[in-house]
């Protein structure tokens, strides 16, 4: 059994900042700790009760994430009365619970700001109909939009705002987004001394981009590999031969394995080839793009099947019939 978790945000006070967190069942525990623990920290640093939060559902009760961890939550209310609403990303993007447009405009309609978060932002996105470029989502979910609904010019932000509303990335950048709210209500240093005591080097902005699928990639530190798994990102559907890798790089084919080798344990041809096939596994678990499809997207013009069975052990035609199966009842 996992913890249960209660409403634990400070005693209100006249003065206190009012945020709301929506979740539902298969909620994501890293956005949740992203939000309450940078506004536990702000209240600690500052001596005071700065802010306060309780934790909300559509239907009130516990909710359970992925990992077995149980939040205790109340119904959420037709009249907000809160200065903010984070609506928590989701490990089932197709949960029905993460529709809340509704709710979305009870906010905004008394001047709160709502933040989107992954999946919810996705939801949302879809369901408003707005024009895409005034929106980001983490770029799992935006590459599964573009492949499979047709959905484009997504941003690979960390956040944008639109009006009242921000979507977001989520995942990590939550803590971003979180310290960037604050900041709003403490001073600079006390805001830099909640990212130290997180252990959070540097604060990002809205407008920084998301690694690996958000148009950057996680940095290696070494400033040719780097560029070369930028060029292999970019590169997805039609996957560059490694000669020409080297020839952009200005580097000798054993220069370029070395450092693979040293720095992720790999060689070039199987990193690409695990990459794109990452990329395959979730366009196959959360589009309804064909098989066929899905192996020309990632770069596979012919045995992706077979690649896909020998890599993972099982076809993936089997795991996608799988995933259906064990779909909730509650998905869209």
């Amino acid at each position: 059994m996992g913890v249960l978790f209660t409403e634990t945000g400070p005693t209100a006070h006249a003065h206190t900042v009012r945020i709301d967190l929506l979740l539902a069942d298969d909620f994501v525990l890293t956005e949740v700790a992203g939000i309450v623990d940078v506004l536990m920290i702000a209240n600690r640093v500052s001596v005071k009760t700065v802010f306060e939060w309780r934790y909300l559902s559509l239907t009130g009760g516990i909710k359970h994430s992925r990992t077995g961890v149980m939040i205790d939550t109340h119904p959420i209310g037709p009249r907000p009365d809160v200065e903010y609403l984070f609506v928590l990303g989701n490990s089932d993007p197709h949960n029905i619970a993460l529709s809340v447009r509704q709710h979305v405009s009870n906010y905004t309609f008394r001047n709160a700001q709502v933040f989107l978060l992954a999946e919810a932002a996705s939801r949302y996105i879809r369901e408003a109909g707005d024009e895409a470029g005034a929106h980001t989502t983490h770029w799992e979910n935006s590459a599964m939009m573009q492949e499979g609904q047709g959905v484009h010019q997504l941003r690979g932000a960390l956040a944008v705002q639109d009006g009242a509303v921000v979507t977001c990335a989520g995942m990590e950048a939550t803590v971003d987004v979180t310290l960037g709210l604050i900041g709003r209500y403490v001073s600079a240093a006390a805001k830099m001394t909640v990212a130290d005591i997180l252990l959070h080097e540097k604060i990002r902005d809205f407008g920084t981009q998301q690694p690996f699928g958000g148009a950057g990639i996680a940095q290696t530190g070494d400033p040719e590999l780097d560029m070369c798994l930028e060029l292999m990102q970019a590169n997805i559907e039609e996957p560059l031969p490694i000669n020409e890798l080297v020839r952009v790089l200005g580097m000798s084919n054993r220069s370029l394995e070395r450092k693979f080798r040293m720095i992720l344990g790999t060689t070039p041809n199987t990193y690409y080839r695990e990459m794109r096939l990452s990329r395959a596994n979730n366009l196959l678990l959360n589009t309804t793009l064909s098989i066929r499809e899905i192996g020309l997207a990632c770069g596979f013009g012919g045995g992706f099947s077979g690649l896909y069975k020998r890599f993972f052990g099982v076809t993936p035609l089997a795991v996608r019939k799988q995933h259906r199966v064990g779909r909730p009842k509650s998905r869209a």
